[in-house]
């Protein structure tokens, strides 16, 4: 299927992907994070049920490889919560892994990426539709310039669009410079993600010149300082003519962060932060924000 997204129960048009949470997490795993880990599958349907009773209609999984996705699940959620759901393959930064794990995909890791969009994750039959790497803090490590190598060369044999964690939302031209200069990989196929988190108006309008995917999303932490100003950064980039590159996400990486834990979760993208913003945006903006870019921004020509 030609410009389709690839969700886990197959290929849609991105239009029928309805009101996009465009960076969230139902399951993650990571030793950063010790018992807070996302992997109740009970807890999972709740939260994508709450933010379905909120207008949602999908939600983007950037829980890469190794960190707990657990894919055979994925297709009964979005079947049981009529939400559909986007997983993806690739690797987020060393830290969250242990050594045995980077040494056994040395070499391989684009074999590894295009095998998990392309046939399925494991044994579970279900293909991942993005590509997820990261960054570090205003700058790129020998680790994360080998995982995007491997995820440009991924996204050169399938078309699957590439999203990035930008620590603290920093190093967005770096990343630009190696996935879309040396590694010639089409700028509208780059989502950066956490731009809320460094809210520099000057890099994010020469981010967007660029042509790539710019995702505001982290409200559900309510410890990062910079949210407030997110609102007005989105009206920035709209007044610059940049109002059909940005996306919106709720990020809930900790089970506390839940909304059925009693956190802000996934209906909270809907329920506070898109009205904040229509406030300070327009309502109109908004919509785009959460249903015509993300319809586009994860659709692949798919090979």
């Amino acid at each position: 299927m030609s410009g389709a997204v690839r969700t886990v129960l197959g290929d849609v048009p991105g239009a029928e992907l309805g009101v996009c949470d465009a960076h969230d997490h139902l399951f993650f795993a990571s030793p950063r994070l010790p018992g807070e880990e996302l992997n109740d599958v009970a807890a999972a349907r709740a939260e994508l049920t709450a933010f379905r009773e909120q207008g949602g209609g999908a939600v983007v999984q950037w829980t890469p490889y190794g960190l707990g996705r657990r894919a055979a699940d994925l297709p009964v959620l979005s079947r049981a919560t009529g939400v559909h759901v986007v997983a993806a393959t690739g690797l987020h930064q060393d830290v969250h892994y242990d050594d045995s794990t980077l040494t056994a995909l040395r070499g391989r890791a684009a074999d590894v990426f295009v095998a998990e969009l392309t046939r399925g994750i494991g044994t579970s039959g279900v293909r991942a539709g993005l590509i997820k790497v990261a960054g570090g803090f205003h700058a790129l490590d020998a680790h994360a310039r080998w995982t995007m190598s491997a995820a440009a060369e991924a996204h050169h044999a399938t078309g699957a669009p590439i999203a990035v964690h930008l620590e603290l939302g920093t190093g967005a031209l770096d990343v630009l410079d190696l996935l879309c200069g040396e590694s010639g990989v089409p700028p509208h196929r780059v989502i950066l993600g956490h731009l809320n988190r460094s809210p520099d108006p000057v890099t994010h309008r020469q981010s967007a010149g660029s042509g790539c995917w710019l995702a505001f999303d982290g409200p559900s932490r309510a410890n990062h300082g910079t949210d407030w100003r997110m609102p007005d950064a989105v009206r920035d980039l709209a007044e610059a003519g940049f109002g059909d590159r940005m996306l919106l996400g709720g990020d809930t990486t900790t089970a506390s962060a839940r909304s059925v834990s009693g956190g802000p979760g996934m209906p909270y993208l809907l329920r506070r932060v898109a009205p904040r913003l229509a406030l300070a945006a327009g309502d109109d903006l908004v919509r785009r924000m959460l249903t015509e870019n993300p319809a586009r921004a994860f659709a692949a020509d798919w090979r």
